[in-house]
């Protein structure tokens, strides 16, 4: 899926460039100093011209350094192994998994705050890590999840374009309808037609990403209860944290389910550019497409069967063994039933990766997660 492993050597060529990398206590940071201001805006309205003026330096000094050869197979294998972007806010390492700006994901669980004690991290620092290369204060999160509820309220026409679809359309069909219509709103299209210079792209940018992302858990979650509750829509509660508020809207108040949903959504924010949905979108960016457009073009990746539906499959697979041979599977049922999977011609959906080598530690936290607060639970026993 992540087909850009070379990144390591334009790593390489950062750290030539003097960036800041250090160790302290056995977790590796980008920048240690959190800063003082809690505006987001703010914090990158200081950092963009810094960060434009190294990448113009970088390109000077070692615009003609080779990355590496390409062999046919590369090119027929869809650029796998071949360095094709820059891609700085995450970094697939095959052994070791995702890192966020150098941080595993056992380490953002450590230093990033939570909603409660010993909790799972909240998505707005992940987010604000990855925007800052910070680790933010609960204070700046909370301001965060603060602006993000001010930006959440969705235009009626966007669920009167959903309506629109038939209830059988699948969710990320009407997901995707639901980012279009969107669009309308968008501040990059409004900006772009007055005219404005390239350095301040960024700016209307920022505004419609944010506000992108504040109204996504609104749009998802009417989907969710339009085919699967009959439509009964749930309002936000706005005492709630973003991820909090998401599962709520979905209809799931249990306290555990919600430090679930931070852990989920915190874990899924990246996964390095060269997968099928983050390539897309920064392809589609990069003709400055404004974020509605190049987002909803790569919710159309995701929607694949070899990408974001893998995860439909693994659940339908799962089933199907669950009905077959019941929840008390034995180990030797089990490898039957695979074997049956494999010689019909098919596969064990959610087994392989493009890249990694060892156990997704996606999967490992939720094990956890799991082993925590629901081992008897015949779905997880089943995968484990």
């Amino acid at each position: 899926m992540a087909f850009f492993r070379g990144l390591a050597a334009v790593s390489r060529l950062r750290s030539r460039m003097g960036q800041d990398a250090t160790t302290l206590g056995g977790v590796r940071w980008l920048q240690m100093q959190s800063a003082s201001d809690l505006d987001l805006r703010s914090q990158l309205q200081e950092m963009i011209p810094e960060q434009q003026d190294r990448l113009k330096k970088l390109k000077s000094e070692h615009g003609k350094v080779q990355l590496g050869n390409i062999t046919v197979d590369m090119v027929l294998g869809g650029m796998r192994g071949m360095t094709g972007m820059l891609w700085e806010t995450s970094l697939l390492d095959p052994e070791e998994g995702i890192r966020f700006r150098g941080l595993s994901i056992p380490e953002c669980q450590k230093v990033l705050p939570a909603a409660v004690k010993d909790g799972e991290p909240l998505p707005e620092g992940l987010l604000w890590l990855l925007l800052t290369g910070k680790v933010p204060t609960k204070e700046q999160v909370d301001a965060l999840s603060k602006e993000l509820l001010s930006r959440s309220t969705v235009p009626g026409y966007v669920y009167k374009a959903i309506d629109a679809l038939p209830v059988t359309a699948h969710p990320m069909t009407q997901f995707t309808t639901g980012v279009m219509a969107l669009q309308v709103e968008s501040e990059f299209q409004k900006a772009y037609d007055k005219g404005m210079p390239k350095t301040k792209f960024w700016e209307p940018t920022y505004e419609d990403c944010l506000n992108l992302i504040a109204r996504l858990p609104q749009v998802a979650s009417y989907v969710y209860r339009r085919i699967f509750k009959d439509g009964k829509a749930i309002a936000a509660d706005n005492t709630l944290d973003y991820a909090a508020n998401f599962s709520h809207m979905l209809g799931f108040d249990d306290p555990k389910m919600l430090e679930l949903m931070r852990l989920y959504i915190t874990i899924h924010t990246d996964h390095e550019g060269g997968n099928v949905s983050a390539h897309t979108g920064h392809l589609v960016g990069s003709a400055l497409s404004d974020p509605y457009l190049s987002f909803a073009a790569a919710l159309n990746g995701l929607a694949g069967p070899l990408h974001g539906l893998a995860n439909q499959e693994v659940l339908l697979w799962i089933k199907s063994v669950m009905e077959e041979t019941g929840s008390n599977i034995t180990t030797d049922q089990l490898k039957e039933y695979v074997w049956k999977t494999l010689k019909s011609g098919k596969v064990v959906p959610g087994y392989g990766h493009g890249v990694l080598r060892n156990t997704d530690p996606r999967y490992s936290c939720q094990r956890e997660f799991a082993l925590k607060y629901l081992p008897e639970d015949p779905l997880f026993q089943l995968v484990s």
